[in-house]
C-alpha cells in the first residue's frame, strides 16, 4: 500500500469519526462518508473491501479512544494506592463520561451488527479492556475461579446504564441526572457491598 493509499484510508476514516461525531450512526452511508473526505463515492471501495470493514476503522478509533480514556482515569487513582475495588469504580466512571461525551461513537462501537465480519479486529482492540475489568473483578474476589461471568455481567449492567442514559430513560425513573447512585449500586450488585 502506498503512501497515498494509506493517507486516503485515514482520511475516509476520519471523516466516518466526524460524521458520527457530529450526526450519529445514521450518518455513515459510503457515499456521505465519501463526500465528506472529498473524494469520489467510489473511492470507499477501493480502500475498503466492505462498507461494514470502513465501519469498524471509525469504531476501531472510538475503542483507541474509550482504551485512553480508562487508562487516564486507572492510572489517576492506581498510583495513590488504591484497592481493586476503587480502581473498577473509577474505570466503570471513565466509561460512563466516554458513553455520554461520544454518543453516536459509542454506539457505533458496539453496533456488531453493524460491524459484523470485523470481530477479530475488533476482538484484538476490546480484549484488553475487557481483561483489565476481569482482573480487578478477580482481586476484589479472589475465590473465584473465573471472573469473566461477573466481568460480562457488570460490563453489560454499566452499558445499560450508559444507553439508557443516552435515551433519557434514567432521568423518567431517578428524577434526575446523578448516575453515581446506580453505579455504586451495580458495583455492589457485582461485586458485594463495599467495607468501610
Amino acid at each position: 500500500m502506498t503512501d497515498q493509499d494509506r493517507d486516503l484510508r485515514a482520511r475516509l476514516v476520519a471523516a466516518g469519526v466526524e460524521l458520527v461525531t457530529r450526526e450519529g450512526v445514521h450518518a455513515l452511508g459510503l457515499r456521505e462518508i465519501a463526500r465528506h473526505a472529498g473524494v469520489s463515492h467510489g473511492a470507499p471501495r477501493r480502500y475498503f473491501a466492505t462498507h461494514r470493514e470502513l465501519l469498524a476503522a471509525i469504531a476501531q478509533h472510538g475503542f483507541g479512544k474509550l482504551t485512553d480514556s480508562l487508562a487516564g482515569a486507572d492510572a489517576l487513582v492506581a498510583t495513590s494506592g488504591t484497592d481493586a475495588r476503587t480502581r473498577l469504580a473509577a474505570l466503570a466512571r471513565a466509561y460512563l463520561a466516554f458513553a455520554a461525551a461520544n454518543p453516536g461513537m459509542f454506539e457505533l462501537m458496539f453496533r456488531h451488527d453493524l460491524l459484523e465480519g470485523s470481530g477479530a479486529e475488533l476482538r484484538r482492540t476490546t480484549l484488553p479492556l475487557f481483561l483489565t475489568f476481569a482482573g480487578l473483578v478477580a482481586e476484589v474476589h479472589p475465590q473465584r475461579d473465573d471472573p469473566t461471568a461477573a466481568t460480562a455481567v457488570l460490563w453489560a449492567n454499566l452499558h445499560g446504564l450508559a444507553q439508557l442514559r443516552a435515551w433519557g430513560s434514567l432521568r423518567l425513573v431517578t428524577d434526575g441526572e446523578d448516575i453515581d447512585p446506580l453505579l455504586r449500586a451495580a458495583l455492589d450488585a457485582h461485586l458485594g457491598p463495599a467495607t468501610r
